[in-house]
């Protein structure tokens, strides 16, 4: 499928847009679903082994994924988020922090449908950022405090390019999102303020006042008043501009909200994450230097993992001496 026109002139002009059945159930979703129900099985494995005087009801046994990681997080109160994450955290990193870097989601990363698309925006030498997340999202009334952070509670306004170092300022990331499971404004779906790609990049605070968890976020103050919620079902991609504002609303459903964002631009061009590893995704020029395994491409973060051990790396370039930060 090839990008209209109007499309791409709607992604310029609004710095956003939203391409409905891009992703195949069958080819790229069903098979990270049944790879994260193993990981949420050894998770649970692990955790009623060294916690054998906890209570467990055994409830969630036997239930589908969002309900069951309800169920196991509301009654562990465990630190889940960064277990089923595809990229390290900026503190706090140590020779075993948990990655999650199995082949259905490396898969999903290179998938020729998500690159086709993706190449209307960056063209034919696409690098995979290693700017990249998934985030499962429990109802807030059952996220205890303990689990709560970027990956699992609700995010605030922010641009994806203040979240990177400034080198990587004149690279065009394309920020893509979408969801495993039907988003909405009830289970916390992303926002977006359209048009605010346009002026420079905002002013961000790490230690705002409404800030949970020293999220980076943009005051309000200074937040676009034209907001627009996306309800996305699975397939639907979202193509997004690196200083589009966004925010993810809070889940105030019964069900988990689960997204991958992912960021893709021309090769050679800087990251903004240098510790962190990219690879090349398509390469039309060169296309034997295109990565093909999920074990390189898991040996290449767990080498980062150990140059990174017991060092904290920071993105965050906001020193919050703005009153607005107060």
């Amino acid at each position: 499928m090839v990008p209209s026109t109007d499309l791409l002139q709607e992604f310029n002009e609004q710095g956003f847009v939203v391409v409905r059945g891009v992703l195949d159930e069958t080819l790229d979703l069903a098979p990270v679903r049944a790879e994260y129900e193993t990981v949420l099985d050894e998770l649970i494995r692990a955790w009623r082994a060294e916690s054998p005087q906890s209570a467990w009801s055994g409830m969630a046994d036997g239930l589908p994924f969002g309900p069951r990681l309800i169920q196991f997080v509301s009654e562990s109160r465990f630190s889940y988020g960064q277990h089923f994450d595809i990229s390290l955290p900026q503190k706090g990193i140590t020779d075993t922090t948990p990655i999650h870097c199995g082949p259905a989601v490396f898969n999903l990363l290179r998938s020729p449908r998500l690159l086709d698309w993706v190449e209307k925006f960056v063209g034919p030498e696409i690098y995979s950022n290693p700017v990249q997340h998934t985030r499962l999202k429990l109802p807030v009334d059952k996220l205890p405090p303990e689990a709560f952070n970027g990956l699992t509670g609700d995010i605030a306004w922010h641009q994806d390019q203040a979240v990177i170092v400034p080198e990587g300022d004149q690279t065009d990331i394309l920020t893509v999102w979408f969801p495993m499971n039907a988003t909405s404004v009830r289970n916390g779906c992303l926002s977006v303020a359209p048009r605010s790609h346009l002026p420079p990049m905002r002013l961000h605070c790490s230690n705002f006042k409404h800030t949970s968890k020293n999220q980076v976020c943009i005051p309000d103050a200074l937040v676009d008043p034209d907001q627009v919620p996306l309800p996305m079902n699975p397939g639907d991609v979202l193509f997004m501009h690196r200083r589009t504002l966004h925010r993810g609303l809070t889940n105030r459903s019964d069900e988990i909200r689960w997204s991958f964002d992912l960021r893709y631009q021309r090769i050679g061009d800087p990251t903004g994450r240098p510790w962190f590893p990219g690879f090349v995704a398509r390469s039309q020029r060169d296309p034997a230097s295109e990565l093909r395994s999920h074990e390189a491409w898991r040996h290449l973060w767990h080498e980062a993992r150990q140059r990174v051990a017991g060092h904290d790396v920071s993105f965050n370039r906001w020193d919050n001496a703005d009153p607005l930060c107060a």
